[in-house]
């Protein structure tokens, strides 16, 4: 059954709802007597648990609506003949024609190693649905390049500038210092496996299967890299660089501020507010926090000065729940709140850490290794890299 409106509306009343007697129960665990806290803290983390999911389900409602209202593309009619032969090649192994159709639709031949480039409307869609699958691929900047390496300039600022008097003279300035920056590239993998039988099967929707079974595969080890990645062969996450205490006047671009909470594996009201505020202005416009569920659900019950819950549910359509004001992004590779974890961050990640995927995603078809199934060996080069070391801070949940 399709998602309608009406559907959100009745999940967002009964998310405000909850949200509300989370508020009664948390007051009233903080504000009661001894003997009742443990039964109150019991209720509160129930409560806070359903407010959790009720907001996923919220988020993927609408998600799920926005899909069905996406329109569909055409395409070249080299680009429909060559998917119509490689979903040949894919059900029963057939390529014939396959490598001149291919040349003709992506101006490439057969890799050298075996197998086929996947049609390059399968492709966007399998980058697509990483896009949907993934934290990091929905808030950061993503871009697809036709070569194996990404390379870009910065500009690190230093052109020199002064006031002058009407008729004084007008030394020439300093030149603006750029630097070279590389994405950190490797080549992700997935080995779905299908029966011969369900691919005979004229009713077994091959495209949507391997799309899926990729996605899934790729997302989950691609997530961790982008997050957490040593740059050994896969992206350099954005927290594998460099953290250090110094401000955005004297941190050498390449590094990352980080904000101490004060508290060994804790953190306050407090601490997210200097966060959000050791990001410049033009920054904050479009920053947002990120952090794993389970810490989500800590900073649902911290309060400002007044007794006003830091986090509000998004209760109206396309209206997402917020924390200070701004969207959350729930990344379960962030660490977990611990003495000295980098547990949650807050910035503009589109502006600060670029995905850069290789357009060209490659399958070789494999009915032998595991009979009776048919393995579909799928390679694609992905990378990362952080592109301003200014639109990024994260807390650090250390005394000192």
């Amino acid at each position: 059954m399709a998602v309608e409106e009406k559907d959100i509306k009745e999940v967002a009343d009964a998310l405000g709802k909850k949200f509300d007697e989370f508020k009664e129960k948390n007051d009233k665990r903080i504000e009661g007597l001894e003997a009742e806290k443990g039964k109150l803290s019991g209720q509160v983390d129930t409560l806070n648990e359903k407010l959790g999911e009720l907001d996923e389900l919220k988020s993927s409602l609408e998600k799920e609506l926005a899909e069905l209202k996406r329109p569909n593309g055409t395409g070249t009619k080299a680009a429909s003949e060559h998917k119509t032969a490689f979903m040949q090649f894919i059900r029963k192994g057939v390529d014939t024609g396959l490598g001149e159709l291919q040349a003709k639709a992506l101006q490439i031949g057969a890799d050298a190693d075996g197998g086929y480039a996947v049609p390059e409307e399968l492709d966007r869609n399998i980058i697509e649905l990483l896009r949907d699958a993934s934290p990091m691929r929905q808030v950061c900047n993503q871009i697809t390049v036709g070569s194996p390496d990404y390379k870009r300039l910065v500009s690190l600022g230093g052109a020199g500038s002064g006031w002058v008097g009407e008729t004084d003279p007008r030394p020439a300035t300093g030149t603006p210092t750029l630097a070279q920056i590389a994405a950190f590239m490797g080549e992700l993998y997935a080995n779905p496996q299908a029966t011969q039988t369900s691919l005979d099967d004229i009713f077994f929707d091959a495209e949507a299967w391997l799309d899926g079974e990729v996605a899934r595969e790729f997302s989950d080890k691609e997530g961790n890299a982008f997050t957490l990645g040593n740059g050994a062969g896969k992206p350099k996450g954005y927290l594998a660089y460099e953290l250090v205490t110094d401000t955005d006047k004297t941190r050498a671009f390449g590094k990352l501020q980080k904000i101490l909470s004060g508290v060994a594996g804790g953190f306050t009201g407090d601490n997210l507010i200097d966060l959000v505020h050791s990001l410049k202005a033009g920054y904050r416009a479009n920053g947002r926090f990120m952090m794993n569920n389970l810490t989500v659900a800590r900073a649902r019950k911290l309060k400002d000065s007044d007794g006003n819950y830091l986090w509000r549910p998004g209760l109206e359509l396309g209206q997402p729940s917020t924390l200070l004001a701004y969207g959350i992004t729930e990344n379960e590779d962030m660490p977990d709140v611990a003495a000295d974890a980098n547990a949650i961050s807050f910035g503009d990640f589109k502006r600060g850490y670029t995905i850069v995927d290789r357009l060209g995603t490659r399958v070789l078809r494999d009915p032998y290794t595991n009979k009776p199934f048919v393995g579909f060996y799928t390679t694609k080069r992905v990378g990362g890299m952080l592109t301003d070391s200014q639109a990024i801070k994260v807390l650090t949940l250390s005394a000192a």
